[in-house]
Formats: C-alpha cells, sequence, structure tokens
C-alpha cells in the first residue's frame, strides 16, 4: 500500500467508522482503542486521556492474501486477563510479576478468516502480533510487507540510532547496530536512508516517552527495523536486500496458521517506565531446558588494551592470574587465538585457568559467506556438523562460553543461524555472546544459555579513537534509556587505565576523559549478565584502592532498578539493588557541573552511605555521608564524572 495513502486513511475524518474496540490496562490508565475505516485496521494510544499514538495502521500484505484492506473486524472481541511470574536472573529485574489484558481481535476478509490481530496492554506497555490463517489450499505463506505503523503526535522529538547500509563498514560487515544516534531531532526523516534500529524513543512533546521495539523474534521470522516518512508516521521495516552479501530473503516465511514476533509500545508520563520495563521478557517463553545451571559472570579481557597481537599464551596466562586476583571467574580469549596459541596451549590455559578458578570463553568468527571478516578461528560457527565437533572439543576442556563476532545481517536465515549456535551451545553447556550482531529481542528468557549482545557502538571503539572517548559520557548517558532498556548489552567498558595502549603509556593512544568513579558507575549502569570488564593488570598497582576494590565486588547480576533522574544524552541516575544492597550510579555528560537533590526511599532515614564522588578536576575520593531525614541526598558530578552511594 502507498503510504500517502496509509497517511490519508489515517488522518482523515473516517466517514466509515466502525465502533471501536477499547483494550485498557489493569490499571486503567493506558488505553488502545483498534477500529477499521474504509476496510483498514487503525489502532491509537492514550495514556491519563492524553494521546501518545494517534491513529496507525495495522495489516500485513503476503503472498496469499493482502490483509491490510478490505477487511471486516469481527463484532464479539475476546478478552483476557494475563497474570503471571516468573524468575530470571540476567536481566534487570529477577522476579517479575506480569499483569495484562489480552484482546484478540479477528478480521475477515471475502468471508473468509484471514488475521487475528493479539493487543496485550500491561501498566505502560502495549504489545502486538498477528496470527495468520490459511487461504484457500495455501499452508505457509511469505510475509511480504508489514503495514503496522506508529503515527507520533505533531512535535514529538526523536532519539534514534540511523540503520547502516549494507554491506559498508570494517570487512562489509554492516549492519550491526554501531552507528551513532541522533538526539531530541525533529521527525520526518529516515536515518542515513534505510531507517533506525531498534529499540527507537520518541519524546511527546512536553506529554511524555515512547519506546518502540520488537520481542519474540527467532527463526521463524526476520528481526525488523524502523522506517521514517512525513507526518509522524514509522513503520516496521523488513531487512534490506544487500545484507549477509545478498544472500537470503528480506521477506519471511511462515506456516499457516502462524503468528508474528510483537511489536511493543512502552508509553511513560517520566523516562521511569521505559528505564525499568520488563516488556521484551514478560511476552516470551523458554524455547529449551537449560543443559545445567549457568553461571553469570565477571571476567577480564587483553584485547581491549593490548590487541591481536597480545593474543599469546603468556598474555593470556597474565590474564588467568588478574582474573583471579579480582576474584572474577572467566576470561575472554579474542581474535586470532587459533594461530597465534593453538588448540593445545588453549587446554593447557584451560586447566591453568580451573586451578584457579577461572574459566574461558573463546571468540570465534561468524562467517561464513556474508563478509569479509579475517580474524580466525573462521568457518567454524556457519556450519553445523563443524560447530558441534568445535563445541564437544570446547567442553572437554572446561570453557565455559564463547564470543561470535560479524554477522551483520537481520534476515530469517541469519536468525536461524542464531538460534541455531545458541541451541548447539546449550547441548554442550556453554554460555553464548553475540558481538557485530543484531539486538537481542527477548532472548534472555527465550534461550537460557544466552548470555549478552553488542549491538551498540561499544568499548573498542574508545580504543580505537579519541572521539569516541570525548563523546564516552554522552553515549553512557544514551545507553541506560534506549539499547540497554531491552536487553543486556555486552559493551566491555569501565577502564582505569588513563590511555588505551597496552602499558598505560603516557600520550599513546586514545586518552580517557572521564574519570575513576565514572567507570564504577558504568560497571552499574550498563547492565548484563556476564561481563569481561577493561580492565588491565597494571591497575592492580596504578589505579585507586577504593576503584579496584569496588570493581571486586560490583555484581553483574539484580534484582530490582529503579530510574532516579536524567534526559538521554545529558545525565543520568540509576538505582539498581542486589539483594538488600543498594547501588546509585550516576554519570553527566552536560558542560555544566551537575546538582541533585534526589530521593532515596530504598534508604532508612538517617543511614551511613559510602558516597564515591569526583573534584571539579576529576579525583576521585571517598566518604561517608548521612541520609537526610526527608530522605533525600545532594549530589554533585562535574562533567564526564560520576557518583555512586551504597548502603
Amino acid at each position: 500500500m502507498n503510504f500517502k495513502c496509509v497517511l490519508y486513511l489515517c488522518l482523515s475524518s473516517f466517514l466509515k467508522l466502525s465502533a471501536q474496540t477499547v483494550v485498557k490496562s489493569p490499571d486503567g490508565k493506558l488505553k488502545v482503542s483498534v477500529f477499521i475505516s474504509n476496510g483498514m485496521p487503525l489502532y491509537s494510544i492514550s495514556y491519563n486521556e492524553k494521546t501518545f499514538l494517534e491513529n496507525s495502521p495495522l495489516g500485513l500484505k503476503t503472498n496469499v492474501g493482502d490483509f491490510t484492506t478490505g477487511l471486516i473486524l469481527k463484532a464479539d472481541v475476546g478478552q483476557n486477563k494475563i497474570d503471571e511470574t516468573y524468575k530470571l536472573p540476567n536481566i534487570k529485574q529477577s522476579d517479575v510479576h506480569y499483569e495484562a489484558n489480552e484482546a484478540i481481535l479477528s478480521f475477515s476478509k471475502d468471508s473468509k478468516a484471514a488475521i487475528d490481530v493479539v493487543f496485550r496492554v500491561s501498566n505502560n506497555n502495549v504489545a502486538f502480533k498477528y496470527k495468520v490463517y490459511p487461504q484457500k489450499e495455501a499452508r505457509s505463506c511469505v510475509v511480504q510487507e508489514e503495514a503496522s505503523g506508529f503515527i507520533l503526535p505533531e512535535g514529538t522529538t526523536t532519539f534514534l540510532c540511523p540503520q547502516s547500509k549494507p554491506m559498508t563498514g570494517y570487512a562489509r560487515t554492516a549492519p550491526s547496530y554501531e552507528t551513532s544516534y541522533t538526539l531530541d531531532a525533529q521527525m520526518g526523516k529516515n536515518g542515513m536512508g534505510e531507517g533506525y534500529t531498534f529499540p527507537c524513543l520518541f519524546k511527546v512533546n512536553n506529554t511524555g516517552w515512547v519506546l518502540i521495539s520488537e520481542t519474540g523474534v527467532d527463526s521463524g521470522y526476520c528481526a525488523s527495523r524502523l522506517i521514517g516518512h512525513d507526518k509522524g508516521l514509522y513503520t516496521v521495516g523488513f531487512p534490506m536486500a544487500g545484507e549477509n552479501n545478498g544472500n537470503g530473503t528480506t521477506a519471511p516465511g511462515i506456516p499457516l496458521i502462524g503468528e508474528t514476533p510483537w511489536r511493543t509500545i512502552t508509553i511513560g508520563e517520566t523516562l521511569a517506565p521505559i528505564v525499568e520495563t520488563t516488556i521484551p521478557f514478560d511476552l516470551v517463553k523458554p524455547k529449551y531446558q537449560a543443559s545445567k545451571e549457568y553461571q553469570y559472570t565477571k571476567g577480564s579481557w587483553s584485547w581491549i588494551m593490548k590487541m591481536d597481537s597480545n593474543t599469546t599464551f603468556p598474555v593470556q596466562k597474565q590474564y588467568i592470574d588478574f582474573s583471579a586476583a579480582m576474584g572474577y571467574e572467566t576470561i575472554l580469549i579474542d581474535a586470532l587465538w587459533d594461530t597465534q596459541i593453538g588448540k593445545d596451549k588453549i587446554a593447557e590455559l584451560a586447566k591453568y585457568g580451573a586451578e584457579k578458578g577461572v574459566g574461558l570463553y573463546l571468540w570465534y568468527n561468524s562467517n561464513g559467506y556474508w563478509n569479509d571478516a579475517p580474524q580466525g578461528p573462521r568457518g567454524m560457527m556457519d556450519n553445523s556438523t563443524i560447530r558441534r565437533k568445535e563445541m564437544a572439543w570446547m567442553k572437554s576442556i572446561g570453557v565455559k562460553g564463547i564470543k561470535v563476532d560479524f554477522f551483520g545481517g537481520d534476515k530469517q536465515v541469519t536468525m536461524k543461524l542464531y538460534e541455531d549456535i545458541l541451541t548447539d551451545a546449550n547441548d554442550f553447556g556453554i554460555m553464548v555472546i553475540f558481538h557485530g550482531c543484531t539486538l537481542p529481542r527477548g532472548w534472555e528468557r527465550m534461550y537460557p544459555n544466552f548470555a549478552a549482545s553488542e549491538a551498540v557502538l561499544a568499548s573498542e571503539n574508545l580504543h580505537f579513537g579519541q572521539g569516541s572517548c570525548d563523546n564516552e559520557a554522552m553515549n553512557a548517558s544514551i545507553h541506560t534509556f534506549i539499547r540497554n532498556t531491552v536487553g543486556s548489552m555486552d559493551f566491555g567498558g569501565s577502564a582505569l587505565n588513563k590511555f588505551y595502549n597496552s602499558d598505560n603509556i603516557p600520550n599513546k593512544g586514545s586518552k580517557r576523559i572521564t574519570s575513576d568513579v565514572f567507570a564504577l558507575a558504568a560497571a552499574v549502569l550498563f547492565q548484563s549478565g556476564v561481563q569481561h570488564f577493561a580492565l588491565a593488570p597494571n591497575n592492580l598497582t596504578d589505579a585507586p584502592d577504593w576503584a579496584i576494590n569496588f570493581m571486586k565486588e560490583v555484581p553483574t547480576t539484580w534484582d530490582e532498578v529503579r530510574f532516579l533522574d536524567g534526559f538521554p544524552g545529558k545525565y543520568v541516575v540509576l538505582a539498581r539493588r542486589k539483594g538488600t544492597k543498594w547501588y546509585i550510579a550516576g554519570v553527566n555528560a552536560q558542560k555544566e557541573i551537575l546538582k541533585l537533590k534526589i530521593k532515596l526511599p530504598m534508604f532508612v532515614s538517617g543511614s551511613s552511605l559510602i558516597y564515591y564522588h569526583d573534584d571539579e578536576q576529576l579525583n576521585g575520593k571517598v566518604k561517608t555521608i548521612k541520609l537526610k531525614k526527608n530522605q533525600e541526598a545532594e549530589i554533585i558530578i562535574p562533567r564526564n564524572g560520576g557518583v555512586l552511594l551504597l548502603n
């Protein structure tokens, strides 16, 4: 359907408007209205009687039927109450109680069942997916286009990450969700011409915030992006034809009866519902049983400071000793270990590490036929027979996990590769980190051995260029509100070296301009069940004791998160709880010193709190303060600095 036609229908006076179906959240504040206009299904969203999404299109075009027009909505719409609890140790909240109202809206075309649109509305969250029915003799179909759209009110501003053009960037590995965000920008644009990567954040004037994403994507569909149009319209877009070197279809195939992934919309009058949402995990279920109880760990990682040339036996042995000294359970051995160390010596490192309580994560190239990344090991993760043989070897020497890199595509065939790697790895008790990859979409709950994905302009860029170091604080105050809201983020940060080089030599390589307290705060702000920090053995002697001691004890799994204050790209203050202990972390990217009075109701009035803070020269200090009777604390954060409060 022509998008000018979509806009006309959505914004017209609806002369043939049918009666609307309304689905409300359990607290009654969030309301979704669904109706038909001229045979076209539409929906809108309001919160506290304020419009957050205007009349927006629904529907699918398939090779067995066009289900965007000519539809009739069945009068009797069934509604169900959803009330579920689940535990998940590796997301922002360990115990989740999900309550929602569900409506199944059935549409027919030419007197035959066509599609259902399933809506679920929880407090602050709307989700919908499609169910497609058989047509004539067809028992499978290709979804050629998804009409699902989101029309934001006039004056809305955007906080978006443009999608890369395919087969660009390093060794033609893009897209991998690693472009820079545009902040507080006007609508009506389309990134670099290819739309935007999920999740997508919008500020609706002074009304509140909208976060749009998707979840439940697996081998049965492709991953999607958001395409920008005029008049505040954004639509779901499928992968670009050129992705993965042109291999694989852009349009997903599904069986009939078949379903699509969930489209998710989080609504908040403040940023708290955005930061705290668990909707990516609420809507999915585990796809298989964990073959063992997986451990979420901290580890060290030589590559970020020492690069490729130091993926050698002596250096990795040194990092095993360093992890042991820090009380960490793993090290990540990065690219080129296959040629610069070799399997026999890797087995020796695994044995040495086991004696010290330190396990190995091994890096692998995903290639394959889809890009030019030369680093080895190559040609193993893309072939089931070779992959399983390799994983059997890893299990035999006690490898804990793998990091698979350089995917660069969102087609259904690539989603199948992600799932196949995870499924095979679970058979051998191996955890998986993805790098140079797509956004995880509910995968922490779907795949029990999934650890994290990069899908962000991550820490290696701090090594590669001073510009990334200059923008480190700004980016940290973005990811908390956007990328990290929907899934674990393998950033690999929290460096205590002043310079990004092998031996922390002054004026060699890029210079870190953020403070040590900032580095500690980032370890709390960035959520990922498995963390490999950018620390180095020299930090045991050249970093402040208080910094090293904090990095020894900071958790990687959390029980609760609370948003306290902030604005994307400017600053953020966040609280995370582990057991009975709270960690309040903040960073500031603004030129001016940030002075805030924040309420801390999680602490008893008069409590003694450990306060990590920076002076104006970014020199870190630690002291004990007393919380005021009104449970309020005043914090001061200079530009590129950080703050931490602990009980």
